[in-house]
């Protein structure tokens, strides 16, 4: 339901999980910075703040019913498979949960994009 207006209420699903998916990227980045192999982590903790970033302005879109909201919910899906894959690399629980938010993220934005 819409903070202050109802118009938002067909996005809410999606503007939850958007910031839910950034939420746990930040989380993950976070937690992969101080893991002692962050060499081999460095495409993972990049994807992870492309993805915050992009799952950010797609809710802030869809809060202001934004013009181009279906062809940005159809980039944050693919930006959010990609971390879910580059995540799914790494076994520790925070990667495998990201991902799993990732993946959430990436179908709830699909249905959004009409994908």
């Amino acid at each position: 339901m819409g903070i202050a207006t109802m118009t938002t209420n067909k996005y809410q699903t999606c503007i939850d999980e958007c910031n839910r998916c950034a939420q746990a990227c930040h989380e993950c980045f976070e937690a992969c910075i101080n893991e002692p192999d962050l060499n081999a982590r460095r495409s993972c903790v990049k994807i992870l703040i492309e993805c915050a970033r992009m799952c950010e302005m797609s809710a802030g879109l869809m809060s202001m019913n934004g013009q181009f909201v279906k062809e940005h919910c159809k980039m944050c899906a693919i930006i959010c498979d990609a971390c879910a894959k580059e995540c799914d690399m790494f076994k520790d629980e925070h990667c495998q949960k990201c991902a799993d938010e990732c993946r959430t993220c990436a179908g709830e934005c699909r249905k959004m994009a009409g994908m």
